[in-house]
């Protein structure tokens, strides 16, 4: 079941098809397509080309599927461990030249994420950006370094039928979708 986004705009297919549904079917992703979600990640906007994003990725059947199952929020447990594969978006917070703080680092790795997200969509394969995990023991479990800074777990694969959820996340996923109008937080709107 597809969700299409209502908008009052002609807001493209890709994004207005794009949603985060946590019903995954069993077939898997394969490592080519991860990789091509990848690829489409790198080439989102990034403040002086610097790319402060890195990820960690994991299909399902691998150790470290497990390893980031586990830093997950026992609320997205239920349904996340039928995702064929997870990446783990990481920002970069130091500048490699020097070292310095990089102030748009989470806003970079956030179009990285999106630009992602909307790739996966064009390919049939849905990501569910996930905020409920546990950012220090990805840290702990994976050893990153004190740069690094884990923003969101993303659950990816195929869609399945909402009927297979249990309570709440299946009334979750027959919900419509929904989001606040443009005129809402347009600031300066005459």
């Amino acid at each position: 079941m597809m969700k299409t986004a209502p908008t009052q705009y002609p807001v493209n297919d890709l994004i207005r098809n794009r949603w985060s549904a946590r019903s995954f079917s069993d077939k898997e992703v394969s490592k080519e397509d991860l990789l091509t979600m990848v690829e489409a990640g790198s080439w989102a906007f990034s403040a002086s080309n610097i790319q402060p994003w890195a990820v960690l990725m994991a299909r399902k059947g691998d150790l470290d599927f497990q390893r980031i199952l586990n830093c997950l929020m026992p609320g997205n447990i239920p349904w996340a461990k039928n995702a064929a594969a997870f990446i783990v978006g990481i920002a970069k917070t130091k500048l490699e030249r020097d070292g310095s703080f990089h102030k748009t680092a989470e806003h970079d790795l956030g179009a990285f994420d999106a630009t992602l997200a909307i790739q996966a969509t064009s390919m049939g394969i849905i990501v569910h950006p996930m905020a409920g995990f546990d950012p220090e023991k990805v840290i702990a479990e994976f050893k990153l370094a004190e740069s690094l800074k884990p923003m969101v777990v993303m659950a990816v694969g195929y869609l399945d039928i909402p009927e297979k959820l249990e309570e709440p996340f299946l009334s979750r996923e027959l919900t419509p979708r929904s989001r606040k109008p443009v005129q809402d937080f347009i600031l300066n709107l005459g």
